[in-house]
């Protein structure tokens, strides 16, 4: 594969979540972790920080695999399995719980950001692999470049919008109002017949 993610048991989380999410999904998850960890190495995040920013890159959609389906919102749900992943791996409570908060926040503008690292790193990692050119300076890091181009979109913003809100449609509890999915699940209402990637994206 060739891509590092700071450690064993986050090379581990890799092999685990590559096992339930979608392509798209998954290649999305891989790109949040390149551009999280590019940003994160300019601002001094090493060690196990590293890794424990690597398992929440690689788990935090992982609530839309049917895997994870349960009741609560996408976001809560990926927290929760990461949470599982790294006990049942005997990771520090403390730092699970960083995992933990920068998963189940990614979606939340304003809050993830003054969460800690871990949080703001990946809320803005997911923002810049869906556009936000301004939050990273890529230079002449070819390695960064390359790295994402092996990984491609595959429709991307369609397969997570239809994704979260397939599991919406089902259990409209995992979709509350003032939510992203609750956002994704009323654009769907307003137009169920829509086939490209949810307005509400």
């Amino acid at each position: 594969m060739g891509i590092t993610f700071g450690g064993p048991i986050a090379d581990f989380a890799y092999a685990h979540v590559s096992g339930v999410l979608e392509p798209a999904i998954l290649n999305h998850s891989v790109r949040v972790w390149l551009l999280a960890d590019h940003l994160g190495r300019q601002q001094g995040v090493d060690g196990t920080e590293r890794e424990a920013l690597a398992v929440a890159c690689l788990f935090h959609d992982a609530g839309t695999a049917a895997t994870y389906d349960g009741p609560q919102r996408f976001e809560v749900e990926g927290a929760d399995a990461a949470r599982a992943f790294l006990a049942n791996n005997d990771w520090p409570e403390p730092l699970i719980q960083k995992v933990w908060e920068a998963v189940a926040l990614h979606t939340s503008p304003g809050i993830a950001e003054r969460m800690g690292a871990l949080p703001r790193l990946v809320r803005q990692a997911v923002l810049a692999d869906f556009g936000r050119t301004d939050l990273v300076e890529y230079g002449d890091d070819e390695s960064l470049l390359s790295g994402i181009a092996r990984f491609p979109r595959l429709d991307i913003e369609k397969v997570l919008g239809d994704a979260v809100v397939a599991q919406a449609v089902r259990s409209p509890h995992k979709a509350p109002p003032s939510s992203w999915p609750g956002g994704l699940l009323a654009a769907h209402r307003a137009n169920p017949g829509h086939v490209g990637v949810n307005p509400a994206f």
